[in-house]
């Protein structure tokens, strides 16, 4: 490659796209027991700033270079071998030889893994027969390349600029009222580029922008104290803070009226009563915003075949859906009617992909189809277990992590029920708006989750605010008992969602409509 390119930018992909092509695609003539191989590429150029009770706090521009390596050899049983690692400057001149030599590191260590799982295989017989060979279902080799959507591109948006914004919003926070005694205001834009080339000859390129912000405040008055926090973001450019975002599905405020609109909120919760915990289930209407998390938690992750399968249960859990291969909630009825939920990476926001770092094209995934459970998001290899066609799920947080089974855009379908109506229809009950805490079973059958407020509703009217609420149920007998589906669908980022070990951090779309069910109130009293 050249070796003119003396920082890291994400041009440095069209240089190296050629060669690392090439490399994937000869791996299996180069190495006698390779069977096949994957390379990834990933250039993040990234931008954040925040401030603290209006003053600036700091600020940071850095560039990534991360490649990951998979390959799958063995001779009889296959096994896969993977490297990955971070990159600097100073790589750049042996780039092409840094990919080779990484190439032939997840060769050697497939190779000895399949030693040693053929080794096991016969030494412990039956329990042996565990350790199976690893295979992908086929997917069809893609070539194409996919640009970013921004208007104003990150990588020209000037640190200093972001620095000055991020500072007066927080000055307004600060201003909003004199029981507002803390706030923190930050902001990430960023352009990254990804490559993927395999041996069955794909070569994807894959450009994303994403820009988030996000507020923090504590309002303290005679009566109680509030913290409040939230995150909007998007796949777009600075507008996405100076401007906002207004699409279908999207209601993205601009920051500074997002965040001041945070610091009302906070100081009118800490001047509200404390929710009292029911002793027994009542009615409950949750809002889009509750939903977002609600769905992430309770239908995202345990319709991720890697945990279904127990693959992540000594660190994360398991998932009520899939006891084991021959007990499996598949075609079983898990809700009502009117609850439909799938995940789907064509649906904009932060969640959005065309193709999953398998080259797999992200294809939309329906969990529950009228009440009836439907299936699994998954990976080439965990759709190879199950036999089912790979849907496009699996992800990694940057190029040198092993990528996972992950949530896209996971959500509540909407339904044909105006909100107002579904409000107004409550005698006594209880609106859930937006969310904060989740606390989940480790196997997602129950949650408890809290919301950043709760009004009580009293002949079809939205009466008390009350603070330091939520909701808590056993994940089905929640959704057998929804009876009504707003067609208001929104879509929200969930900005750090945790998954693998060592951990990735991943921001994930979620979403759905307003819901109406029954749940017991978890107060503070």
């Amino acid at each position: 490659m050249p070796t003119s390119l003396k920082i890291i930018s994400t041009d440095l992909i069209e240089a190296v796209k050629k060669t690392t092509a090439e490399l994937a695609a000869e791996a299996p003539s180069d190495y006698k027991f390779c069977r096949y191989a994957d390379l990834r590429l990933e250039v993040i150029e990234e931008k954040q700033a925040g401030a603290e009770n209006g003053d600036p706090k700091y600020s940071a521009e850095d560039s990534l270079l991360a490649v990951g390596i998979r390959v799958l050899a063995g001779d009889g049983v296959v096994a896969p071998g993977y490297f990955g690692q971070t990159l600097g400057a100073a790589d750049l001149p042996q780039f092409a030889k840094r990919l080779a030599a990484g190439l032939k590191h997840a060769y050697e260590r497939a190779v000895a893994n399949a030693r040693l799982k053929a080794h096991a295989r016969s030494k412990y017989k039956d329990l042996g027969e565990s350790l199976y060979d690893t295979r992908l279902a086929p997917i069809d080799a893609h070539r194409d390349t996919v640009k970013a959507e921004y208007a104003v591109d990150p990588r020209r948006v000037l640190v200093e600029d972001m620095v000055r914004h991020v500072t007066d919003v927080s000055r307004a926070v600060r201003d909003v009222d004199e029981q507002v005694q803390y706030n923190a205001v930050s902001v990430v834009t960023l352009f990254s580029r990804e490559l993927f080339a395999s041996s069955e000859g794909a070569c994807i390129d894959q450009s994303f922008a994403l820009t988030s912000g996000s507020a923090y405040v504590v309002a303290v008055s005679e009566t109680g104290d509030q913290e409040l926090s939230d995150t909007i973001g998007h796949q777009r450019g600075w507008e996405v803070i100076t401007e906002g975002v207004i699409e279908e599905h999207i209601r993205n405020l601009d920051l500074l009226t997002f965040s001041t609109n945070l610091a009302r909120d906070a100081v009118k919760l800490a001047n509200a009563p404390p929710l009292r915990t029911s002793d027994k289930e009542v009615v409950v209407v949750t809002d889009p915003h509750f939903n977002t998390l609600l769905s992430h938690e309770i239908i995202g992750h345990p319709t991720e075949l890697d945990r279904a399968l127990k693959m992540e249960t000594a660190y994360a859990g398991r998932s009520w859906l899939l006891r084991s291969l021959q007990d499996t909630m598949i075609g079983k009825k898990i809700a009502s009617p009117l609850v439909t939920a799938y995940s789907d990476p064509s649906l904009p926001g932060v969640g959005h992909y065309k193709y999953d770092h398998e080259g797999t094209p992200g294809k939309k995934v329906v969990h529950i189809e009228k009440g009836l459970f439907k299936g699994f998001m998954n990976s080439r290899q965990t759709a190879a277990i199950l036999g089912v066609a790979p849907n496009g799920s699996c992800m990694a947080t940057e190029a040198h992590l092993v990528p996972l089974v992950r949530m896209s855009t996971t959500v509540f379908g909407a339904g044909t029920h105006a909100p107002e109506a579904i409000i107004r229809d409550v005698d006594k009950g209880f609106y859930v708006v937006g969310h904060r805490i989740p606390s989940i079973a480790e196997s997602r059958e129950n949650f408890r989750i809290s919301a950043q407020k709760v009004y009580e509703i009293r002949h079809g009217q939205i009466g008390q605010l009350y603070r330091g609420g939520g909701i808590m149920a056993d994940t089905k007998d929640f959704l057998m008992k929804v009876d009504a589906v707003g067609r208001d669908f929104r879509l929200y980022p969930i900005p750090n969602c945790g998954k693998g070990q060592p951990m990735q951090s991943r921001r994930l779309g979620n979403g759905g409509p307003t819901i109406r069910s029954r749940a017991r109130l978890a107060g503070l009293a």
